[in-house]
C-alpha cells in the first residue's frame, strides 16, 4: 500500500515476523485481523468482513473478536491447520506515547493447543519432530512434547518404518520436520503417517548440534546431554533442539513444567509396526477411525484423564521386562480378589481432577483461581487413598502408596488464600478469603463502610430536600450521583452541581459525595489490583510445586489404569498368565476382547493354541470365509499384547513366553498415494516381516497371496511359510491362514507345520459356522456356500458349481501331494480344462449309460470299446 496509517505500519511489520500465521492484532477490546488473514478467518469463523478505508482505492478487507471470548475462535482456526500469532497492548495506552506498543506473545498451532474446552481431556495433545537425513544411514531421531502436562520424551529409530510406528502410536495433533530436501524426503517417505495432521518445518538454520545444546541449556540450566541421556545420540538430540526451537519461536518459553527430556528405546517395548498397529485396531477401528469397537474402547474404564491417557501409552507400548509385567500382573490379579477395596479407590479417583493439565495451566500462568480450588479438592483426597493402599500387598501397590504425597502444603496454601467459589474472571475481584492479607481485609472495610454511607446519605437527602423519590445511584462510567425527576427540580437545593440531563431526569452530586466517591472506588480498584497481586502470589507458589504435583499425577495414573483393568477382569473372569523366557504359547479356551463384548446375537466360541519353536512353530489354518479364522489369529495376537502390558487375560488359562514385536499382514488395502497396488502393499507388509522377524516374534498372515494369479499366490505363500521354517534366525510362531490347501501338504515336509481348521456342519447343500478351531486341513472352502449365504442369484450359484467341477477335474491328480515334492522329482501338471468347453463325448457317453440294465458280458463289450476310443 502506498500510504498506511501509523497503527497498520506496525500491523504490517509484525505480521512480517510471522507469515505463516493468523495474526490477532490487539485494538481495545477486540482482537482484529486485516487484509488476507480477515479474509480467510471471516469465512472459517462465519464472522462479517468489513473493511477499513472504505470507498477509496485501497480498501483493507477487516474483522474482528472480542478478546475476552477469543478461545473458540482460536480452536476454530486451529482445527483448520492455521496457526494464530496473539498480538497485544504491552504497554499502558493511558501512559503510551504515540502508538501503543504491541508484541506477539504467543502462537497457537495444533500442538500447543492449552486450553481445556478444546482438546480431549483422554488423550495427549502431542508436537513430535523427526529428524533424519535422506543421505545418511543414521538412525532416525524422534521426539514429542505435551505442553498441557509438561512430558517430553526423545528416542532414536532405526528405520522409518519404526519412525511411522511410533508416529501412529503416539497420533500426534502437529508434526514437525526439518526444513529443505531431508524434509521433503521425510515428508514422501512417512506420507501414510502423516496423512491428515498438520506439518510444519523448522528452518535448516536451527538444525545443528550447536543449537540444540544452547537450547538444552536455557530450557534446563541445571541438566546436561549425559542426564538426559542423549549424549551419544544426535538423532535424538537433533529432534529435542527441534521441539525447543519451535517453542521459543511460539513464544512458548513460560512452560516451567516442561521436564527435561527423557530419553526412551525401543528395546524396552514391544514392537508394533504401522500395519500391526491398525490391523490389530488397537486405539481405532479400520473402519471409520472411532474408538468405540478398538481394544482402548473395551479396556478403558479408567475414572480419571490422566488414566486414560496412560491406558493408551500401556496399549501402544507393550512392556518386554518380566519383573515389571510381573509387578503388573500382581497388583490387577489382588485388586481383581479385594472387590471391596476395588471399588472404593475408584470412588475415591472418581473426584479427582486432571492433576497434569491443572498442573500445566497453573505453570503457564494460564490457570484461574477455580483450577487452584480443582487442585486443593483433588489433593484432599489423597490421605483417604494411601490409607486404602496400605491394605493391599503387592509390591507395585506399595510404591504407588509410598510415592503418593499428599502435599499438605499446598492444599493448606490454597485453602487458606483462595474462597471456595471463586470466580472464572481474575480481575473483579472475590477470589481472596477473609483473613489472608491484612491489608485486603481493610480495603474491604472501607468499601463496605463507604456504601453504608452511601445509603444514609440518600435518607439524609430525602429528608432535607422532601423528594421521597431521590435517589443515590452508581455506575461505571458516571461514578456516583444523585438523580431527580423533573417534576422536583424546583426543590434542588443550591449545593447541588449538575453531572447529567437525562429525558426524564437530572443527575447531580455534592461535595460530600464527590468526596466519598473518590475514596470508595479507589478503595475498590487498589482492592481489586491488590486480590489479583496475591492470586499470582499463590499460583506463583504452587507453580514452584510443579514436580511434586506431576508425580503424584503419574501415581494416580498408573492407580486408576491397574483399577479398570481389575475391573474389566472381574466382571470378563480374565486369567492370571503365566509369563516366562520361553518360546511357548499355549492359551486355553482363549476369547477375543472386543468382539466377545459386543452384542452379535450368538456365544462366543472359545479357542486354543498351542504354538511353540519345537513342534508346533507354523499353524496353516484353512476353512471357509466367515468361520472366524481372522477373529481367531487376532485374539491370540491381542491375548499376547494384553498380556505384556499387564492385563490378565480372557481365556481359562494362559502360558506366554515373552514376545518382542508382533507382526500382522492381514486383508487387502491400496496406497494410490504411492502408486502401489493392493498386492504390491501385500508383499511390502510381507517383506518387513521376513527381513525383521525373530524366534521370539508373533507372526499373524491373513491370506497371503491373493492379490495376484492362483498359481503366484500360492508359489508365494508357500516360500513364505518355508522360509519361516527353515531360517533359525527368523523361525517365528506364525499363525497362517488361506484358502490355498495346497500348503497343507508343508506339514508333511516340515516337521514344526501343523494343520488347523475352523469345523463347519454341512447339511442339506448348507454350510453351519461352528467356530471352533479343530485339528487338520480343510478339504474346501465352502466358497459357494458363503456366497449363497451372501444372496448371489440362484443362476450364478449353479454356474459356479458347474465351474468349479471342470476346475477340480483338470487341475488335481488323485494320490500322493504335488507341491511338496521336490523340482527333480515333479511331475509336469496335468493339464487344465477350459472353463467354457463342452464335455467330450466319452463323458458323455458314460453319463448316458445305464448301468442297472447291462448283462456282464455287454458292460465287459462296452469297456473295451470305451478303451480303444480313449487310445485312438
Amino acid at each position: 500500500m502506498a500510504k498506511t496509517t501509523p497503527m497498520m505500519q506496525q500491523y504490517l511489520e509484525i505480521k512480517a515476523d510471522h507469515p505463516d500465521a493468523i495474526l490477532f492484532f490487539r485494538l481495545g477490546d477486540f482482537y482484529e485481523m486485516f487484509l488476507d488473514d480477515a479474509v480467510v478467518a471471516s469465512r472459517i469463523l462465519d464472522i462479517t468482513l468489513t473493511s477499513r478505508n472504505k470507498g477509496a482505492d485501497e480498501e483493507i478487507p477487516l474483522c474482528g473478536i472480542p478478546f475476552h471470548s477469543c478461545q473458540p475462535y482460536i480452536a476454530k482456526l486451529v482445527q483448520h491447520g492455521h496457526k494464530v500469532a496473539i498480538c497485544e497492548q504491552v504497554e499502558d495506552p493511558k501512559t503510551a506515547k504515540g502508538i501503543v506498543r504491541r508484541e506477539v506473545v504467543r502462537v497457537v498451532s495444533p500442538g500447543l493447543v492449552v486450553d481445556s474446552g478444546t482438546i480431549d481431556p483422554r488423550r495427549n495433545n502431542y508436537l513430535l519432530a523427526v529428524a533424519g537425513r535422506e543421505s545418511a544411514d543414521a538412525a532416525c531421531g524422534l521426539g514429542f512434547v505435551d505442553i498441557t502436562t509438561g512430558e517430553f520424551r526423545i528416542t532414536e529409530l532405526d528405520g522409518l518404518d519404526a519412525v511411522a510406528g511410533e508416529i501412529l502410536a503416539r497420533d500426534p495433533a502437529e508434526v514437525l520436520l526439518p526444513d529443505g530436501s531431508d524434509g521433503a524426503w521425510l515428508h514422501d517417505r512417512l506420507q501414510v503417517s502423516l496423512a491428515g495432521r498438520t506439518v510444519n518445518r523448522v528452518a535448516e538454520w536451527a538444525l545443528s548440534d550447536d543449537r540444540t545444546v544452547q537450547l538444552l541449556g536455557e530450557f534446563f540450566p541445571d541438566g546436561s546431554l549425559e542426564a538426559f541421556g542423549c549424549a551419544d545420540l544426535p538423532g535424538a538430540r537433533l529432534a529435542a533442539g527441534m521441539l525447543l526451537h519451535y517453542l521459543r519461536e511460539a513464544r512458548q518459553g513460560a512452560v516451567s513444567h516442561l521436564q527435561p527430556p527423557r530419553t526412551y528405546h525401543c528395546r524396552d517395548y514391544m514392537v508394533l509396526d504401522e500395519f500391526t498397529r491398525r490391523n490389530l485396531e488397537l486405539t481405532a477401528t479400520l473402519h471409520d477411525g472411532k474408538r468405540h469397537g478398538s481394544l482402548l474402547g473395551v479396556l478403558d474404564r479408567t475414572v480419571t484423564a490422566m488414566g486414560a491417557r496412560k491406558l493408551r501409552h500401556w496399549i501402544t507400548h507393550p512392556l518386554v521386562d518380566l519383573d515389571r509385567i510381573r509387578a503388573r500382573h500382581a497388583a490387577v490379579a489382588e485388586l481383581v480378589e479385594e472387590s471391596l477395596r476395588r471399588d472404593e479407590l475408584r470412588e475415591r479417583l472418581d473426584g479427582i481432577h486432571d492433576l497434569e493439565r491443572l498442573n500445566g495451566r497453573i505453570a503457564m500462568a494460564t490457570g484461574n483461581a477455580k483450577d487452584l480450588v480443582a487442585l486443593q479438592v483433588s489433593l484432599q483426597r489423597l490421605p483417604a487413598i494411601k490409607v486404602l493402599l496400605a491394605e493391599l500387598q503387592s509390591p507395585l501397590l506399595d510404591r504407588l502408596r509410598d510415592a503418593i504425597d499428599p502435599l499438605d502444603d499446598v492444599v493448606a496454601l490454597i485453602g487458606q488464600a483462595i474462597v471456595d467459589d471463586p470466580p472464572f474472571v481474575l480481575r473483579e475481584g472475590g477470589l481472596i478469603r477473609a483473613g489472608y492479607h491484612a491489608g485486603l481485609d481493610e480495603l474491604r472495610q472501607i468499601s463496605r463502610e463507604g456504601k453504608g454511607w452511601i445509603a444514609r446519605l440518600e435518607q439524609e437527602e430525602k429528608a432535607r430536600t422532601g423528594i421521597a423519590s431521590l435517589k443515590v445511584r452508581f455506575n461505571r462510567v458516571f461514578g456516583y450521583y444523585i438523580e431527580i425527576t423533573r417534576s422536583h427540580l424546583d426543590r434542588v437545593p443550591d449545593d447541588y452541581q449538575r453531572k447529567q440531563t437525562l429525558a426524564n431526569a437530572e443527575r447531580f452530586i455534592t461535595p460530600a459525595l464527590k468526596e466519598y466517591e473518590e475514596k470508595v472506588l479507589g478503595a475498590e480498584e487498589k482492592l481489586v489490583e491488590i486480590e489479583y497481586d496475591l492470586f499470582q502470589q499463590v499460583r506463583r507458589q504452587v507453580a514452584a510445586e510443579g514436580e511434586r504435583i506431576r508425580a503424584v499425577a503419574d501415581c494416580l495414573a498408573t492407580l486408576d489404569v491397574l483399577l479398570g483393568l481389575a475391573d474389566l477382569a472381574h466382571e470378563r473372569d480374565y486369567c492370571l498368565p503365566a509369563m516366562d523366557e520361553s518360546t511357548e504359547l499355549l492359551i486355553v479356551e482363549g476369547r477375543h476382547p472386543v468382539i466377545e463384548a459386543m452384542s452379535l446375537g450368538e456365544r462366543f466360541v472359545a479357542n486354543d493354541v498351542r504354538l511353540d519353536t519345537a513342534q508346533n512353530q507354523i499353524l496353516i489354518i484353512t476353512g471357509p470365509n466367515m468361520a472366524g479364522k481372522s477373529t481367531f489369529m487376532r485374539q491370540v495376537a491381542l491375548i499376547v499384547l494384553l498380556a505384556q502390558m499387564g492385563s490378565l487375560v480372557p481365556a481359562k488359562k494362559a502360558k506366554i513366553g515373552l514376545v518382542d514385536r508382533i507382526f500382522t499382514r492381514v486383508g487387502a488395502s491400496d496406497n494410490l498415494a504411492r502408486g502401489q497396488s493392493t498386492f504390491m502393499v501385500e508383499m511390502t507388509e510381507a517383506a518387513n516381516i521376513l527381513h525383521h522377524a525373530t524366534p521370539r516374534s508373533l507372526i499373524v498372515l491373513d491370506e497371503i497371496g491373493r492379490g495376484t494369479s492362483t498359481f503366484d499366490g500360492i508359489s508365494i505363500a508357500w516360500a513364505m511359510a518355508e522360509f519361516l521354517h527353515d531360517h533359525a534366525d527368523v523361525a517365528a510362531r506364525t499363525l497362517f491362514a488361506t484358502h490355498y490347501h495346497e500348503l497343507t501338504e508343508l506339514a508333511e515336509t516340515r516337521e514344526r507345520v501343523q494343520n488347523y481348521n475352523v469345523a463347519v456342519k454341512e447339511w442339506n447343500d448348507q454350510i453351519v459356522f461352528l467356530r471352533r478351531i479343530v485339528k487338520g486341513g480343510a478339504s474346501h472352502s465352502y466358497g459357494i456356500q458363503v456366497a449363497r449365504l451372501a444372496g448371489l442369484p440362484k443362476a450364478v450359484i449353479e454356474r459356479a458349481k458347474e465351474v468349479l467341477r471342470n476346475l477340480e477335474s483338470g487341475e488335481y491328480e488323485a494320490g500322493a501331494p504335488r507341491l511338496a515334492r521336490t523340482a527333480g522329482g515333479r511331475k509336469a501338471p496335468a493339464p487344465q480344462l477350459s472353463l467354457f468347453e463342452p464335455p467330450d463325448p466319452l463323458r458323455q457317453r458314460l453319463a448316458e449309460i445305464d448301468v442297472a440294465v447291462l448283462t456282464p458280458l455287454e458292460a465287459l463289450n462296452l469297456l473295451d470299446q470305451l478303451k480303444k476310443e480313449l487310445n485312438s
